[in-house]
């Protein structure tokens, strides 16, 4: 699921809302459960091919790193165009292994299923995904699992590798992987129960605390689903706060940071501008690096290292709206992990004591 630093590890897996590996072994275990016994490791291969297929669309250019970035999982990621795409690689599966043709049905359950839990997965993410494409747009985000967590990916593989290693002439390494299937739902369950546990409390502490707010958002901190890491938008800046399931209280120390949304004077209707608002549901912020006015998104990173922020314009510039967007690169935090684990157990650890902002 991810790399190291803060969420600003994730630039490595920029591209993957749950990381290429998970998804493969996701897709090899849900062939394994529909079509194991009948095809034997044929299964897990197909199943792992079509666990990868939607992210391809990573490899289509679509004009600049912003459309790059808003329009992936979309189109490849839809419930509807995936329905449309099984009968292909049915028809495939059928020209590669003719013996088995009288699976066919099987197979389209199979590789629906894939298709499915592929994208249904990324939804839990905080990226988004465009499930519904093209009736609706907003990308689903429930943000409740970081994009790499061991614990929900680590039952997978075991039963996988069971069903690959044992002899097919008992069902052994087959009852593992559909094992390893049910835990990993289990874990992905946790993490909605999680979800709602934190955003109560950081809801109540917001209220203790008096701090009027526009919107919430809740997302785990990178490979584990006990610390959270909460973004509070109001009218001209958000706030930034860390709970862990394991705390004692609701005591919650939140650091504010202002968003120079004035930068953004003239350039309002600038494309990128606007797709970056909408497509980070309001969960950005505005700043000045230099002479570049930069957009970040605030739900993947933490502050100051955002993993996708973007120059939208320049300051001072009369052709601003001609500007092309390009990426920013922000700087990695590699003490973060260290810092994180320590916050998990220990509600009194400051997990970012060098930063400017406080409340």
């Amino acid at each position: 699921m991810q790399k190291i630093g803060s969420i600003g590890l994730t630039t490595v897996f920029a591209k993957e809302p749950m990381d290429s590996v998970t998804q493969i072994t996701l897709g090899a275990a849900v062939g394994e459960a529909v079509m194991g016994r009948k095809v034997g490791n044929r299964a897990i291969l197909w199943g792992a091919i079509a666990g990868t297929l939607p992210d391809l669309d990573v490899f289509i250019p679509l004009g600049d790193v912003v459309k790059d970035f808003t329009y992936h999982r979309a189109a490849s990621h839809s419930l509807f165009v995936l329905a449309l795409v099984t009968p292909l690689l049915v028809w495939l599966i059928n020209r590669v292994h003719s013996r088995y043709r009288e699976h066919t049905r099987q197979w389209a359950l199979m590789i629906y299923l894939v298709f499915a839990t592929h994208v249904l997965l990324d939804s839990f993410t905080a990226y988004g995904t465009q499930i519904f494409w093209p009736f609706i747009t907003t990308p689903m985000t429930w943000s409740t699992i970081f994009i790499i967590d061991p614990l929900y990916t680590i039952p997978l593989l075991v039963g996988v590798i069971a069903a690959l290693v044992m002899t097919r002439e008992t069902t052994r390494g087959h009852r593992i992987n559909r094992f390893g299937l049910v835990v990993s739902t289990l874990y992905l369950s946790w993490t909605l129960v999680a979800k709602l546990v934190v955003q109560n409390n950081v809801e109540d502490a917001l209220e203790k605390q008096a701090i009027n707010y526009q919107r919430i958002f809740t997302v785990p901190t990178p490979f584990n689903s006990l610390l959270w890491r909460a973004v509070v938008r109001d009218e001209t800046g958000y706030y930034e706060g860390y709970y862990s399931v394991l705390d004692a209280d609701n005591d919650i120390q939140f650091r504010y940071y202002k968003s120079d949304e004035q930068l953004l004077s003239g350039i309002e209707q600038h494309w990128p501008v606007q797709r970056l608002k909408w497509f980070s549901k309001g969960f950005y912020s505005v700043n000045r690096e230099q002479n570049d006015i930069v957009i970040s998104d605030l739900r993947m990173g933490m502050e100051p290292s955002y993993v996708f922020s973007f120059k939208v314009g320049e300051i001072s510039n009369p052709h601003a709206l001609a500007t092309v967007p390009s990426r920013v690169n922000k700087p990695r935090d590699l003490t973060f992990l260290n810092r994180m684990w320590q916050r998990i157990w220990d509600d009194s650890y400051a997990l970012t004591p060098h930063t400017t902002g406080t409340h």
